[in-house]
């Protein structure tokens, strides 16, 4: 990929450029935690974003997405563009601009491996890939976490995605086998050791689209809310659930909706189960590691409510697979990927017998992913 990029720069720039990688994110546990001010456990991984840019001294910045074979001029004039890709770079230089840094223009040449529409935040990768070439190329000193925050207000204004910071922040801060105890209030955060000696992380892509998941990721965090509201009444310390235990939330039960009072549960139990999970990784526990995976899971199917058949299935099916430490979906829900950790000796028997009972049941074969916990946004050359 690298050196196709180099070729078609030149040829399109007839000059060389720095080269820049940013990757996408896996979350290992910690899900709809975010917007709760709660915790996740993000890492970056092995597909990425990769470009090759160069100022070109006037102020015009020339973009070429060799995988779409598009290309766009524009101006730091916060003008939209009809390309969805395109807003984002635009974004990025908006966003910074904002805060005082404005970019003399540039020409570049990007494309990536990170499957879009997996749950592995293909567009944070483009964002955090531009943020951190542009900062680095022009001394401007930004700091990773606040590069993050220029990605995600690039998703709020140039995207129309209210997103939280994690994907940007994961994709900026990554290490090589260690993953991100981020703290989704303060973004203090802590590397937790991920070495899974004997064992491979995979994603099973269900192929079903998360046509559910914007209308009903809004109604769980209004139910979220509501029940933050009315314990405030008896805890007026409590911001968030965050704040609140579930011996505060039992208190409150009978004020609650059974509906909202499992919600806050899940919520506060979800944080408990991460906080155990990074326990178990900092002794190379996995296999404790990966009950509180299956819990998580459960959790988000029976109390959240965010499942779906066929994520349901494929955590099921690898729950009763030899070797399989642990598995649940990921992301926001009602479709996209399961991530499973797996014993690398089973590893090709369980993705054959899982293509074959998920085709009998579902009438098509699931894709795969197999990722690792690798650096990231860096200058690659």
């Amino acid at each position: 990929m690298i050196d196709e990029i180099r070729s078609l720069f030149y040829n399109k720039f007839s000059s060389k450029g720095a080269m820049y990688a940013a990757p996408g994110r896996v979350n290992l546990i910690g899900e709809h935690t975010d917007y709760n001010n709660g915790f996740v456990l993000p890492g970056a991984i092995n597909k990425s974003v990769i470009l090759e840019i160069a100022p070109n001294y006037n102020e015009h910045y020339n973009i070429f997405a060799a995988d779409l074979e598009q290309e766009i001029t524009f101006e730091a004039n916060g003008q939209k563009s009809d390309l969805s890709w395109a807003n984002y770079i635009i974004g990025v230089v908006m966003e910074m601009k904002e805060r005082g840094f404005t970019a003399p223009g540039f020409d570049c040449v990007f494309r990536g491996n990170i499957p879009r529409g997996g749950g592995m935040s293909s567009s944070a990768a483009l964002e955090s890939a531009f943020a951190f070439a542009i900062n680095d190329m022009n001394h401007f000193n930004i700091s990773k976490k606040e590069l993050a925050k220029i990605g995600q207000m690039t998703e709020h204004n140039y995207a129309g995605v209210r997103c939280g910071i994690m994907d940007q922040f994961a994709s900026l801060h990554g290490e090589k086998e260690k993953l991100i105890r981020l703290d989704c209030r303060s973004l203090e955060y802590e590397m937790i050791p991920f070495r899974p000696q004997g064992y491979k992380l995979l994603l099973i892509d269900t192929r079903v689209k998360h046509a559910l998941a914007n209308s009903e990721y809004n109604v769980r965090r209004a139910q979220c809310e509501e029940g933050v509201a009315i314990i405030q009444k008896s805890h007026p310390e409590a911001e968030s659930l965050r704040d609140v235990s579930e011996v505060m939330l039992n208190k409150s039960k009978e004020k609650l909706s059974p509906v909202v009072f499992q919600r806050c549960l899940y919520v506060i139990q979800e944080n408990e189960r991460l906080m155990r999970a990074c326990e178990a990784l900092k002794q190379d526990d996995f296999i404790s590691f990966g009950k509180e995976m299956f819990r998580s899971h459960d959790g988000l199917s029976k109390q959240y409510e965010v499942s779906c058949d066929r994520l349901d299935f494929l955590v099921e099916f690898a729950r009763n697979f030899p070797g399989v430490a642990g598995a649940r979906m990921m992301g926001g829900g009602f479709g996209g990927c399961t991530i499973n950790l797996i014993s690398a000796k089973e590893y090709q028997s369980f993705m054959k017998s899982t293509t074959a009972a998920f085709e009998k049941q579902f009438g098509k074969k699931p894709f795969y992913y197999e990722v690792s916990i690798e650096n990231g946004a860096r200058k690659i050359g």
